[in-house]
């Protein structure tokens, strides 16, 4: 059994979503393909919906072992109660994942003396180290303060004075905890925290056709002044690096870690057109290059309105009824407060040695990013810059150049929209097939065409902040596109919610 899927610091997801005026929209390009639940498919995954004192935390379970030795031991700071769990449908995460992944765009320019051409949108915005021993002289208590069982979970809810006497009572009670994790329970114990333990009832368990244990989401909340996520239990069991993946949602706030360092992942990079085929490989050599310069950071790859998105990977904007899921109905959000939410993704990777302490978070002030938006110099915004609203994602772009007929004498370069060969140029198809998000069998390995190609082949311009540069590919950049203005868009642990808007395509001549 590989425990360190089933705990929080296998892989995580926070989420946040706010009200953003949508200002000037600009033509963002087409949506080629995602790096999200399939680039990173072999961890568990965590929304958190943070409102005042208030968390909700949602965790998918991806387990691969037998139901009967499926064991789940999460740290928190009250005794939780039957009413204050419930399970949900895997459908969301996969949701969540899709809205904030990064995602590749392309773009074509266009005819160079047509220059009266413009893209109208309708859219929505355009705790420290504590002392790890036991006293083995001690044999401890362990007191149940709570027992229930919601879906196919058989849960209780432990207090205990040593993490000796916590990891006797699992192992008599059998629940499936690795040998050795006293040490693990104890910094909590001296904390004060409760123990929410969960095991499966393999009589409830729905399986799949490979014969794998299918375990629902599990969602339960609490109240403390203190947000954090305890990742140091998911390392009881682990045999090298794990993935954590946070999503936080809060109404009109960003967040990032307190106790980690925080960096953005480069974005609004050009790539080679081959990347369309392989999307996994390209992003997973781009997030190592990106740690491998910040050791121990948490990235920030995605922090937008959760109703709205630009370009959007699909219809998975989050409604109303999915903040009331992930949350929403716990904090009694109301009809008009599920658009003032914000969902940012936090992305980490460490291994057992670089863990000292439970993630910390704090509210942060607005960003922008990785939008198709110019300076008046023409050149493109990269990384991210402080704003009124948060608009910054992780997002990739292959661009064509004209390369057909010149047929004026002053030629306007720089305009970008659909495929002109395309039946339908303004709709949001492309020329070719995009490639699934990865083909790799982990979130760190890959196995598809651009599988062990560094990044200084697959992207058209130097990354200086993680010290790429990029190989004689060419390097000359895009033009412009045009905007429109729009509208305002009304749009801890857990919650999320949003709503799809679809755009409206037209060109018009003078």
């Amino acid at each position: 059994m590989n425990l360190a899927r089933t705990l929080i610091g296998s892989l995580l997801t926070v989420t946040a979503l706010a009200m953003v005026p949508a200002s000037a929209s600009a033509f963002c390009g087409f949506y080629v393909g995602g790096a999200g639940g399939e680039l990173f498919a072999d961890a568990t995954q965590v929304v958190l919906l943070r409102d005042g004192t208030t968390t909700v935390l949602s965790m998918q379970n991806r387990y691969d072992g037998p139901a009967e030795n499926f064991a789940m031991v999460i740290p928190v700071p009250a005794v939780l109660q039957q009413t204050d769990v419930k399970t949900l449908d895997d459908a969301l995460f996969a949701k969540v994942d899709t809205l904030t992944s990064p995602r590749l765009v392309e773009y074509w320019e266009q005819d160079p003396c047509s220059p009266e051409q413009d893209w109208e949108f309708a859219s929505p915005a355009n705790a420290g180290n504590v002392n790890n021993s036991v006293d083995d002289g001690d044999p401890g208590t362990v007191t149940v303060e709570a027992q229930f069982s919601v879906g196919e979970y058989d849960i209780v809810v432990l207090s205990s004075d040593q993490g000796t006497a916590l990891d006797a009572w699992l192992g008599a009670n059998n629940y499936a905890v690795p040998a050795g994790a006293a040490p693990y329970y104890q910094p909590y114990i001296n904390a004060g925290m409760y123990f929410f333990v969960a095991k499966v009832d393999p009589t409830k368990v729905t399986f799949g056709p490979n014969g794998k244990a299918l375990l629902s989401p599990i969602r339960f909340n609490y109240t403390s002044p203190e947000f954090s996520l305890p990742i140091r239990l998911g390392m009881i069991n682990s045999n090298g690096q794990q993935d954590l993946i946070v999503n936080i949602l809060a109404r009109n706030q960003r967040y990032e870690t307190a106790n980690y360092p925080n960096v953005f992942v480069p974005t609004n990079i050009e790539v080679v057109d081959d990347v369309r085929n392989d999307f996994g490989s390209f992003y997973k050599a781009l997030f190592a290059r990106t740690l491998k310069e910040n050791p121990g950071s948490a990235i920030t790859e995605y922090s937008w309105a959760a109703g709205s998105c630009d370009p959007c990977p699909g219809p998975v904007n989050l409604a109303p009824e999915d903040i009331e899921t992930l949350g929403g109905d716990v904090i009694n959000a109301g009809n008009d407060g599920y658009w003032d939410f914000v969902i940012t993704r936090l992305h980490m990777r460490y291994d057992k040695d670089e863990v000292g302490e439970d993630l910390v978070f704090k509210k942060a002030d607005p960003v922008v990013g990785g939008r198709e938006r110019r300076d008046e110099n023409g050149i493109l915004e990269e990384g991210a810059s402080p704003d009124s609203i948060n608009n910054f994602q992780a997002r990739y772009i292959i661009r064509h150049r004209w390369e057909g007929a010149v047929a004026c004498a002053d030629p306007v370069y720089g305009t970008w929209g659909g495929d002109p060969d395309s039946s339908d140029p303004y709709g949001p198809s492309i020329t070719a097939a995009p490639g699934p998000n990865t083909t790799g069998d982990d979130a760190f390995n890959s196995t598809g065409s651009n599988a062990g190609r560094p990044v200084e082949e697959l992207v058209r311009e130097d990354i200086p902040q993680i010290g790429v540069v990029a190989t004689p590919l060419g390097k000359d950049a895009g033009g412009t596109c045009s905007a429109t203005s729009g509208s305002a868009i009304p749009l801890g642990f857990l919650g999320l919610g949003g709503l799809f808007f679809f755009g409206r395509i037209r060109r018009r001549r003078a």
